[in-house]
């Protein structure tokens, strides 16, 4: 009895001790599962009943260790492996679903525990058999503490099957079973949870130090975008079909971009969200520089080879990036320097301290993860802003996109002026921009210039209901249709002019589409606000130049010297009303170009210079974007359409006025001038109004009123106070000529 009892104790039953689950089985009776089915023999009468009693509980260790031994052996199986063959691929594929690494680990914790017990079982036996000591006494005392410690194992074994508990998930529930008050079991959980941390931490280093995704099960909390498209579908196509335009060949930018997810269902709970961005983006930029793109390897390569030292030390001072760089014999080496071992060797030593330690410290763990995403950002800072010349680039973003290089897109305006009058061919809108685009290039673009190259011009498609300038000017007979006309947020078909930015990698981390989109979108409103001061001027050129011809006829012809009196006379009032369309066309523009762009962009050279954290400066840069769009109104839905309908509005009159000596129409130039004081007098309240006070952009706002009303000269004029409708006697002078 003394050995059936012992073995009992490891799981194996006989005639003294049997298996209830076993034996109601064989006749059909339905078990639940969490049944201990270790019984006394019911024949055996005996034994007392406070020793069966007794003994019952005892054996119920037993039962235990059976089903913990079974749980382990099931999950530290690796025969699917060596069975894997092309005619079983099904069977096989099956086996891999239901493994994973987590639980395994967690398997290896559970036989530690139950070698201890049978260490214990197997002294119990040693001192019963040498000595003469009660049997069941000795047998309660040896084994006291795993009464406390294999029943909560059972249970949290049965969970784990019942619910399929895997990867991050399975940390997440030992993380919470380890806050108990039994010492003896939460030291054991955090055994348990140490070896689940085990996994944890090579997985870590594996995507850390090497930029690799070891999850063969998908138990990791980063996983592959891949992954989550066919489980649920892509969320954004269009972002893919982009990328896959933007770089065929590059597989690290969609990487970058689209490759890697952070899986909340395996993130464990007692790791902050803010970390797992940290570890996705740490992996991410670790794949960056360890798998540079060929054709940056031989740019660089070429360019070490071609420049001397002294002359790359001098170039980037001048950007105020002091970083030295060795010339490269092979460029095999290139990826190896842009993260070097000693940095790689640094990152492995942190995360096997931690793997290391007996307990999981938050702390500690957040400050390691920190200081890798830390290395990894500065690296990667260094790739994007010195070695690709990032500050280049934004330069050449600023000159082309934001205008900076006004003389450039002056001659192309003046250049393309004729042509814009009449409305763009669908087939061959772009191929016309394109002649006084390369004109224009050629009077203001030095061969300095080497980023020009990258800009090209755009004409997107565009429907068949866009009206040309002439048109536009022609709709405004009526009150009622020039009230639509300038309802309208197009001014006409040639506001689709887009620039396009040729980027190459590593530049694609930084510039990505919704970047680009953003710099396209302040592009063309700049465009179009140059465009109408541009006109504004041309048009007040023109007519001077008229008023001077006929002031030189005027001296010389005495009998048509009435005629040109009431010419003036008739076009003074209109030339108020386009000084007063001017000053806000240019105090607008001088707002933007001036109090936004060139304020904004000293901003952003102070913190590109201060920041070697990659992160940080593209925050930096989506800062600067955010304060171009917000000042400048791009955002605020009521104050930009007052705006596009004022650049109408000022077109609109400048190709009236032009016409007018071929086809005069008072009530056209009425009706423009009209519109025109409701449009100022709603944007300055606008710019009033208390809704705004309080509000982010309220500064800025502000900034624009004061520039527009220094003198209060906008304020009375937006008031109505300055009569600058032409007055209806003044209609007779149009009627006679």
């Amino acid at each position: 009895m003394l050995h059936e009892l012992l073995l009992s104790l490891l799981g194996y039953t006989g005639d003294l001790i049997i298996d209830e689950r076993e034996h109601q089985d064989s006749l059909g009776i339905p078990i639940s599962d969490d049944h201990r089915s270790f019984k006394l023999a019911p024949d055996i009468s005996f034994i007392q009943p406070s020793d069966r009693d007794l003994i019952e509980r005892i054996i119920s260790l037993g039962f235990y260790y059976r089903e913990l031994d079974r749980f382990a052996t099931k999950s530290r199986n690796l025969s699917w492996i060596r069975s894997a063959n092309p005619n079983n691929e099904l069977s096989n594929k099956n086996l891999q679903e239901r493994q994973s690494v987590y639980r395994r680990a967690i398997a290896n914790g559970i036989v530690e525990i139950l070698s201890v017990y049978r260490s214990a079982v197997l002294h119990i036996e040693q001192k019963l058999l040498s000595e003469s000591i009660p049997i069941l006494a000795t047998i309660t005392q040896g084994l006291n503490k795993f009464f406390v410690l294999l029943p909560p194992l059972y249970e949290l074994v049965l969970e784990i099957e019942r619910d399929d508990i895997r990867g991050g998930q399975l940390l997440n529930l030992l993380h919470k079973r380890c806050h108990c008050g039994v010492p003896e079991l939460q030291s054991c959980i955090q055994r348990l949870l140490w070896h689940g941390h085990q996994v944890m931490y090579n997985q870590l280093a594996s995507w850390m130090v090497y930029g690799i995704l070891q999850d063969q099960h998908g138990d990791f909390f980063i996983r592959r975008q891949e992954d989550k498209d066919v489980e649920h579908g892509s969320s954004n196509p269009d972002m893919s079909e982009k990328l896959a335009r933007l770089s065929t060949d590059d597989a690290s930018l969609t990487d970058w971009h689209l490759g890697f997810h952070i899986f909340l269902d395996m993130l464990p709970d007692y790791i902050h969200m803010r970390v797992a961005e940290s570890i996705l983006f740490a992996g991410k930029a670790i794949r960056v520089l360890r798998n540079p793109s060929p054709a940056f390897q031989f740019k660089d390569t070429v360019y070490n080879q071609q420049i001397p030292k002294g002359a790359q030390k001098n170039q980037l001072s001048t950007g105020h990036f002091p970083f030295h760089k060795e010339s490269f014999e092979d460029t095999n080496l290139i990826g190896e320097e842009l993260l070097p071992q000693s940095e790689a060797d640094k990152i492995e030593n942190m995360l096997r301290d931690l793997k290391e330690s007996s307990e999981f410290h938050k702390r500690s763990f957040e400050c390691a993860v920190d200081s890798i995403r830390a290395i990894a950002a500065s690296h990667l800072w260094q790739l994007v802003v010195v070695r690709a010349d990032l500050n280049g680039h934004l330069k050449a973003l600023k000159d082309y996109f934001l205008l900076a290089k006004g003389d450039f897109f002056q001659c192309f305006l003046e250049e393309s002026r004729q042509m814009m009058r009449l409305p763009p061919r669908q087939s061959t809108a772009e191929a016309d921009l394109m002649v006084p685009f390369q004109l224009a290039a050629i009077k203001t673009i030095g061969e300095e210039e080497k980023y020009f190259s990258r800009v090209s011009l755009r004409m997107p498609s565009f429907g068949s209901a866009v009206k040309s300038s002439l048109d536009l000017a022609k709709t405004g007979s009526t009150g009622a249709s020039l009230s639509n006309a300038s309802s309208e947020i197009s001014l006409d078909g040639w506001d689709g002019i887009a620039l396009e930015y040729s980027v190459d990698w590593p530049l694609q981390l930084f510039f990505t589409q919704d970047v680009l989109s953003q710099y396209l979108r302040v592009f063309q409103y700049l465009l179009r606000l140059k465009r109408t001061q541009m006109e504004l001027e041309k048009s007040w050129a023109s007519v001077m130049h008229q008023d001077h011809t006929d002031f030189a006829k005027r001296r010389n012809d005495r009998l048509n010297c009435s005629v040109s009196q009431q010419r003036r006379q008739r076009f003074r009032p209109m030339w108020r009303v386009r000084e007063h369309m001017a000053f806000l066309i240019r105090n607008l523009q001088f707002y933007i170009q001036v109090d936004v762009i060139e304020s904004q962009w000293n901003v952003l050279q102070a913190h590109i210079r201060d920041s070697h954290d990659f992160t940080e400066l593209v925050g930096f840069h989506q800062e600067y974007l955010s304060a171009l769009i917000s000042q400048s109104f791009l955002d605020i839905g009521s104050v930009s359409r007052i705006l596009d309908s004022i650049m109408k509005l000022c077109l609109q009159f400048c190709w009236s006025i032009e016409n007018q000596e071929n086809n005069p129409n008072t009530s056209e130039l009425e009706h423009v001038t009209e519109e025109f004081n409701k449009k100022s007098n709603s944007l300055y309240t606008i710019l009033r109004s208390s809704r705004l006070a309080g509000s982010q952009r309220a500064p800025f706002l502000r900034r624009f009123l004061l520039r527009l009303n220094f003198n209060l000269f906008f304020e009375t004029t937006a008031q109505g106070v300055l009569n600058i409708v032409r007055p209806s006697p003044t209609l007779a002078v149009f009627s006679q000529q």
